[in-house]
């Protein structure tokens, strides 16, 4: 009986947040597509940086410029490249190359052979003797090497050889260069300045297995000392610093940073059971989706990343944080420097970094904000009418491009042989974009034939898709779901040879739901809301694509793609501080309203309680920084530091709090005081009023740190 109704509720969940993605959808068709970017417009930045995957970051910053490299895997083009001005705004401008140069089969998709979960990975950008250089690993083939004078190419390929992965490297002042790698026994190896490969003979341990340091690591020398960044994951996620005043050691370790996952707990794993051997593409029955524990950080907080100096003289670090089925991306968190140690985060609250903080160079000062222009780093939506595909989009795998064109406007994808998504060539995607977002597309299918599929899909472990199968003359509309080994099979008129296909992902909470269209105007939803999951099988989030293969063995015919839109409901974040408006603040980990206490404390109530006393206002500073008051006139003001009960108000405006309004979606929040770096909350256990001492949030939102702002009327 618990479990029947457990079950019923989750179906209502789902059905509730279907119909809020179909009626957003009403509304993002008569809106302007706006598109996540970190830059709130007023001074101030929300992490992640991109609401899309970018793994394995690393930070390069060449005068007024910072450069980003991240993890591309088995996509093609590779090692993707951004740049920006402010450490905010971003902008793709390169790829290190189009296609893998290795002639083997597993590159290609050719012969059941793949290389999910492996190609190219944690890259390590620098700047030295006038070039450019991206350091990174290809499973199988070492360590590869692409230098180019100019950051957006061309690119020259070294392949170093080599057993060296995961690497920092450090171009030293007399002109060695050092690559730190390895896992637990940290090793030190130089490299050969013309980057044809390791010098023989130089490889050294210099942090011995026992320290607790992990992978992963960025190498600098800053004031003359060696600082090796590092990311541990046994047995639980945390980044540490190492220094020495040489590059041999010996060094000495402090953890960074531990527990900042900005309030997300680890996600279901996709788990294979012990034993079972299996190929990526086949059946469900080999799949399973693992135990969720929403009060666990293990290793999904933030982590793994690059630190530098900007132009204003901070210090800021960007690491990669799991956010679900969505990927790992990046997040930019302040850095202190404290007894020659680079911390995460502010005096006060070291470790932890707020989610919302000042842009660098503008420290919240008015006017500052206007020298920035907001703007995503992609273009999502391709209506591929160009010469050359949008920079959003790779291919899984290498193409062959003998079996596809861009011809009057459309995407035109040739059928060749496969059984399923995964073994599918010339399949085109792109990263999916949360924390939700409605991906649209149009395909003609006058030119497919006998055994062709075709369609949208999720490129995942597992994976999923709606399409088109041609038996005959007969069409079928058809949704899969690899996860339950499933088909759902619709009959279905196209007069006009077009169908309309969509997939709407709530990626925050790991689901999605399939729809077409016949006519462009009208869609109907096919199969189930389906779970997603965060898997490391190959090690990337989903990725729409859009495919055609043939499941008779042969090359078949062609289908053609136009029009391909991607909605971001929650993009535009303008509206999520409530200013001009009153409201009630509700602790999210006891469900109960914030009362202002006659007796002068801050403190909570029944949730039937609508009196003045729990109604609130924001005060507006600017650029994000507010103070919060009391409908009876009175103001929040904190007494002492961090003692339960020192939240308390006062009359005189000039001695309120402020507070930077921390924004967690949803009409979710958090208070961030300025005076301490620490956050309002309330126990939700101890029956403590209100303080001004918590750290962060916990994974599961529940220690009492978040809050969720309601208008009263509404």
């Amino acid at each position: 009986m618990h479990q029947q109704l457990i079950l019923k509720q989750i179906d209502m969940r789902r059905n509730i947040l279907l119909g809020l993605l179909l009626s957003v959808m009403a509304v993002c068709a008569h809106a302007q597509n706006k598109s996540w970017t970190a830059d709130n417009g007023n001074g101030t930045f929300t992490n992640p940086l991109f609401y899309d995957e970018f793994s394995d970051p690393d930070i390069l910053r060449v005068g007024d410029d910072y450069y980003l490299a991240g993890t591309t895997m088995h996509a093609v083009p590779g090692l993707v490249i951004l740049h920006s001005k402010d450490l905010v705004n971003w902008e793709n401008i390169a790829y290190c190359f189009d296609r893998f140069d290795f002639t083997d089969d597993r590159f290609s998709l050719k012969n059941h052979q793949e290389i999910y979960g492996q190609g190219i990975w944690a890259p390590c950008i620098r700047y030295a003797n006038g070039q450019f250089y991206v350091f990174s690993n290809v499973n199988g083939k070492g360590l590869q090497c692409y230098t180019a004078k100019d950051i957006r190419g061309p690119w020259e390929h070294h392949n170093m050889k080599g057993n060296i992965y995961d690497l920092g490297v450090l171009f030293d002042d007399d002109g060695k260069v050092y690559a730190i790698h390895g896992y637990g026994t940290v090793k030190c190896t130089e490299l050969y300045p013309d980057m044809s490969g390791p010098k023989e003979g130089t490889e050294r341990v210099i942090i011995p297995e026992g320290n607790g340091v992990g992978e992963g690591h960025h190498i600098y020398k800053i004031d003359g000392m060696y600082y090796l960044i590092s990311t541990d994951y046994s047995p639980n996620g945390r980044t540490l610093c190492s220094r020495s005043k040489s590059i041999w050691g010996p060094y000495e370790t402090r953890v960074i940073t531990a527990d900042e996952t900005y309030g997300y707990h680890a996600a279901s794993l996709t788990q294979v059971p012990q034993g079972v051997k299996y190929r990526i593409g086949e059946d469900g029955t080999k799949f399973g989706l693992g135990p969720l524990d929403k009060d666990a950080t293990a290793c999904t907080n933030a982590h793994q990343g690059g630190i530098v100096q900007a132009t204003d003289g901070s210090w800021w670090a960007l690491f990669m944080q799991d956010f679900h089925s969505i990927g790992r991306t990046v997040c930019l968190m302040p850095m202190t420097w404290q007894d020659g140690w680079p911390m995460v985060g502010l005096k006060g609250n070291l470790g932890r970094a707020p989610r919302t903080w000042f842009i660098p160079g503008t420290n919240g000062e008015n006017g500052k904000e206007n020298a920035h222009v907001s703007r995503a780093p992609y273009e999502r939506s391709d209506n591929f009418d160009g010469k050359q595909l949008g920079r959003i989009w790779q291919w899984n795998h290498n193409p062959e491009d003998k079996m596809w064109k861009l011809k009057g406007g459309k995407l035109r994808l040739n059928a060749m042989p496969a059984e399923q998504l995964m073994w599918v060539r010339n399949t085109l995607t792109q990263r999916v974009i949360g924390p939700s977002s409605i991906a649209t597309v149009e395909m003609n299918v006058k030119g497919m034939k006998d055994g062709d599929v075709a369609g949208l899909g999720n490129i995942n472990v597992p994976c999923s898709w709606i399409g088109i199968v041609k038996q005959g003359k007969t069409v079928t509309l058809r949704c899969f779901e690899q996860l339950t080994n499933d088909t759902v099979d619709m009959a279905v008129t196209l007069p006009k040879s077009k169908i309309w296909l969509r997939c709407m992902g709530d990626y925050d909470n790991d689901q999605a739901q399939y729809a077409y269209s016949t006519d462009g105007k009208h869609f109907q939803t096919l199969g189930r809301m389906m779970p997603l999951s965060y898997q490391l099988i190959s090690f990337q989030g989903s990725r729409h694509a859009l495919f055609a293969f043939n499941i008779k063995g042969k090359n078949g015919g062609y289908v053609e793609f136009d029009n391909f839109t991607v909605e971001e409901p929650q993009a535009d974040r303008s509206q999520n501080i409530p200013y001009g408006k009153t409201f009630r603040i509700i602790n999210k980990a006891t469900g109960r309203p914030a009362i202002c206490l006659t007796h002068g404390l801050l403190y909570d109530t029944g949730t039937r309680d609508k009196g003045p006393q729990t109604q609130f206002r924001i005060v507006d500073h600017g650029n994000g920084k507010v103070a919060l008051q009391c409908v009876d006139g009175r103001y929040v003001k904190v007494y002492g530091e961090g003692l339960p009960g020192d939240v308390r108000f006062t009359t005189d405006p000039n001695e309120a709090e402020i507070f930077l309004w921390q924004d967690y979606l949803g009409q979710d929040f958090m208070l961030f005081s300025l005076r301490n770096h620490r956050y309002i909350g309330k126990s939700p256990t101890t029956g403590s009023p209100y303080s001004m001492d918590f750290s962060g949030p916990d994974p599961a939102r529940r220690n009492g740190s978040v809050l969720h702002w309601e208008e009263v009327g509404n």
